[in-house]
């Protein structure tokens, strides 16, 4: 082979190679910043259900509250 083909060739190869490894990182890119993304919008409904569970103890406590002095008020009526 003459020496401008072995050029020719090696710069192809070269270009080749450079393509293929930037394609590759930008795919493990991506899925990097998907499993990002996928991390957050898990926290956010985490985050989500535990106010939920927050609101609804609270609520279940304040209607426990409101049970037990009409309880008391039955309790003496009937005294």
């Amino acid at each position: 082979m003459s020496l401008p083909a072995k050029i020719t060739f090696a710069l192809c190869c070269a270009t080749s190679a450079s393509i293929i490894f930037y394609v590759h990182y930008q795919q493990e890119a991506e899925s990097v910043q998907k499993q990002l993304e996928i991390g957050v919008e898990r926290d956010i409904q985490r985050q989500e259900r535990n106010k939920i569970k927050s609101l609804l103890k609270q609520q279940t406590q304040l209607a426990d509250q409101l049970r037990e002095p009409s309880k008391n008020e039955q309790n003496l009526q009937t005294l």
